[in-house]
């Protein structure tokens, strides 16, 4: 069974960066695609990105120009680089995958079987 676990939040000021990683053991990653979520306090989770197994990648929410994944099959991991963070972009982010032959990504919650503990995220004004 997969797990993963996040890694690289932290606290920034607005405009800055942070890259989120998600490493996976217990399986060949590569048969996984991989999305980012996050949930700010009183919000409901939503999707920020995800990959494909072939590496196409999708963005949600306003992360698309300041947020970009990649995956590193060969060191199991999941890369989130942010870019521009504002303070909106506060919250929990958790790394979720799921199994599949196919190539394409979901923004879906529901699709994703393996779930991280989350890294805490925080841009101050």
């Amino acid at each position: 069974q997969v797990r993963v676990v996040e890694s690289g939040g932290g606290l920034v000021q607005a405009g800055g960066s942070l890259r989120l990683a998600c490493t996976a053991s217990g399986a060949t990653f590569s048969n996984y695609v991989v999305g980012w979520f996050r949930q700010a306090p009183g919000k409901e989770r939503e999707g920020v990105s995800c990959i494909s197994r072939m590496g196409i990648s999708r963005y949600y929410v306003d992360s698309e120009g300041r947020f970009t994944v990649s995956r590193d099959n060969a060191k199991n991991t999941v890369y989130l680089q942010m870019n521009s963070l504002k303070p909106e972009d506060t919250a929990m982010y958790y790394c979720a995958a799921f199994a599949t032959t196919y190539s394409y990504c979901s923004a879906s919650a529901s699709s994703y079987t393996v779930w991280g503990q989350g890294t805490q995220v925080t841009v101050s004004s």
